[in-house]
């Protein structure tokens, strides 16, 4: 089968298509067929090295494809299934062996490149949203990166849950899109101080939580930007790592919260999986939760990709397509 590989960690020049021997499905896997890859920066972090795994290394864990075939002791998933999941590892390849436990079956009416685009980013957004803290009507809540991936789906639960949404963008054209998700207002923080702006927008109470996957250039603003007993949700570091904080801080700003979730810890079971992921897909399938795709690329072509996804080309998610 044909994969994307490293062997060193680096630039975009590092990502290497090449071919090796298919994979077996061991017992309790199958073997899924993938039909589309979902793009994520995790991938940039094991790629640079800023995340450490041996090397050499197939790159990606989301995926949605066909059972192609199963391993022993396999009864949940057959032959001709189609299915998705965020522990494919090593998906940025034609083939994965993916344990039967961490995949959930799509529903008739959302394709894979759909479920291959939602499933990571949707399912983020629904614990931020319904767990880490539950919004609920009357609250705002300050979405960075609002018309990426995982900020245009956080800005519709949101709003389906009846808070309200300040996004910050880098665009009049990523602003329309967070606008069109459900955020009530979009700060353009190329042009203006995005604490100024949310204190002005929110008479100067600030915000009941920020939702933060930027980290270096906007968490420590993003904190003077809570009310008191405020929650600061940091799950990314798309402009690099935080630095070091004195918590002393939490104190003197408001007796704040502080948070650095991560999608594993809220579906490490399998019933809180089918859970979160079922919400996600029924959602999609009756038209109430739109995924945007800012493109679709051939596998070849995941150095480019990266490239897009590390200079903020993007609004909404990335899919690399083994059979493109």
């Amino acid at each position: 089968m044909k994969v994307i590989r490293i062997h060193a960690t680096g630039g975009t020049e590092v990502l290497k298509y090449e071919e090796i021997r298919d994979p077996k499905p061991k017992e309790g896997e199958a073997l899924v067929k993938i039909e589309a890859t979902g793009l994520n920066f995790i991938e940039i972090y094991f790629r640079t090295g800023i995340y450490k795994a041996p090397l050499p290394l197939i790159l990606g864990t989301e995926a949605a494809g066909t059972v192609v075939e199963v391993g022993d002791g396999v009864s949940d998933v057959k032959v001709g299934d189609r299915v998705a999941t965020t522990n494919a590892s090593g998906s940025y390849a034609e083939l994965a062996s993916v344990p039967v436990q961490r995949l959930v079956p799509l529903p008739a009416h959302v394709t894979t490149r759909q479920a291959a685009a939602a499933m990571l980013q949707g399912m983020t957004a629904h614990y931020l949203a319904t767990s880490t803290f539950p919004l609920r009507a009357g609250q705002t809540c300050l979405v960075h990166a609002a018309a990426g991936g995982v900020g245009l789906l956080l800005c519709q639960i949101a709003k389906a849950r009846g808070a309200r949404v300040i996004g910050t963008v880098s665009s009049e054209e990523k602003a329309q899109l967070a606008l069109a998700a459900g955020a009530s207002d979009v700060i353009l923080y190329t042009r203006q101080d995005f604490v100024a702006e949310t204190k002005r927008l929110t008479d100067g109470k600030g915000v009941s939580v920020v939702f933060d996957s930027v980290g270096k250039t906007t968490f420590e603003k993003g904190l003077d930007t809570l009310s008191p007993r405020g929650m600061m949700a940091l799950y990314g570091q798309s402009s690099g790592p935080v630095a070091p904080l004195d918590i002393q801080l939490l104190n003197q700003k408001g007796s704040l919260f502080l948070t650095r979730p991560t999608l594993g810890h809220y579906i490490a079971t399998r019933e809180e999986l089918l859970q979160r992921s079922g919400d996600i897909l029924k959602w999609m399938a009756e038209g109430k939760l739109q995924v945007k795709v800012d493109r679709e690329l051939p596998l070849p072509q995941a150095a480019e990709a990266h490239r897009l996804l590390e200079g903020r080309g993007t609004s909404g998610k990335v899919l690399l397509i083994p059979d493109a």
